[in-house]
């Protein structure tokens, strides 16, 4: 028996009329009574009973019904199973544009050129860029952050600096310490983001200001506030922005994460130890 078949006799046993099972399938109705009477055949029961008013099930019929429900989601599952091992989602934070990134992304493409890579662009207030709902199956991103239940591999760490107004007295100092920025109103991220990242990135301390979501939010709130805040020192600022190094914090490790190994994960993980290759502790270019 094809699946088709089945397909077939499952839209007659729903609509109990070949006529409107041939519309719901699209086809005409000689082939569909062609197509049941052969499967009649196979099976060795007739199926249907047809009358003037329409159809009924013999028992028969009735119990092929239920198994043929039954392949057909299964036949569903299996290709949906085997569609989702030909996709990966990935999860990004930050620069997209960052060299490792592109590097990456042709190394994947040129090893997996079946794979559809469905990339998920998140904000700053969940840096594992959904891992742990689901909705990505790797993540490349920002530590440090809570990473109980998930595995992190650091492919880089960058070095970070205050972004200030470019007429901000601290502007032109060659590198500062965190406590040069004692008193400072801070771009800030939201109450319930991750502990660990909001400890970083606010540098250690509680921080009064501007609450942001996104790079660009953090760039605006310094330009038009004259907040200050933390970025890597690999990001270029845009016009009437600076960024000093600070020389008392750790630098950011740029990770891979994932929650669920898979072949692919695995793969995209290694691809991306080879692609992030660091030179001093800077970005490559």
């Amino acid at each position: 028996m094809e699946l088709r078949t089945l397909r077939y006799f499952v839209a007659v046993a729903e609509e109990l009329h070949f006529g409107r099972a041939a519309a719901r399938l699209h086809m005409s109705q000689p082939p569909l009574s062609r197509a049941i009477k052969q499967l009649e055949a196979d099976v060795g029961a007739v199926l249907l009973v047809r009358s003037a008013t329409g159809v009924t099930l013999t028992a028969a019929g009735a119990a092929l019904l239920d198994e043929a429900r039954a392949l057909l989601d299964q036949a569903e599952r299996a290709r949906v199973r085997v569609a989702g091992a030909a996709t990966l989602t990935v999860g990004i934070l930050g620069d997209s544009a960052d060299p490792g990134a592109t590097r990456l992304a042709d190394a994947y493409r040129e090893k997996h050129p079946d794979v559809e890579v469905r990339v998920r662009d998140t904000d700053l207030t969940d840096p594992t860029c959904g891992l742990r709902a689901g909705a990505v199956d790797v993540a490349l991103t920002r530590g440090p952050f809570d990473a109980t239940g998930l595995t992190v591999h650091e492919l880089r760490a960058d070095p970070v600096g205050a972004v200030l107004r470019a007429d901000d007295p601290l502007a032109g100092r060659a590198n500062l310490a965190l406590a040069d920025l004692a008193g400072r109103r801070w771009f800030r991220f939201p109450d319930g983001t991750d502990p660990a990242w909001q400890a970083y990135w606010h540098g250690g301390e509680p921080r009064e200001g501007p609450v942001v979501r996104a790079v660009q939010e953090c760039l605006q709130a310094v330009l038009w506030n004259g907040t200050v805040g933390l970025m890597p020192l690999g990001h270029r600022p845009p016009d009437g922005l600076a960024v000093v190094p600070v020389t008392d914090l750790a630098p950011s490790p740029v990770v891979v994460a994932w929650k669920r190994e898979t072949p692919l994960v695995r793969s995209f993980a290694a691809l991306a130890t080879a692609a992030y290759q660091t030179t001093g502790g800077r970005r490559t270019s």
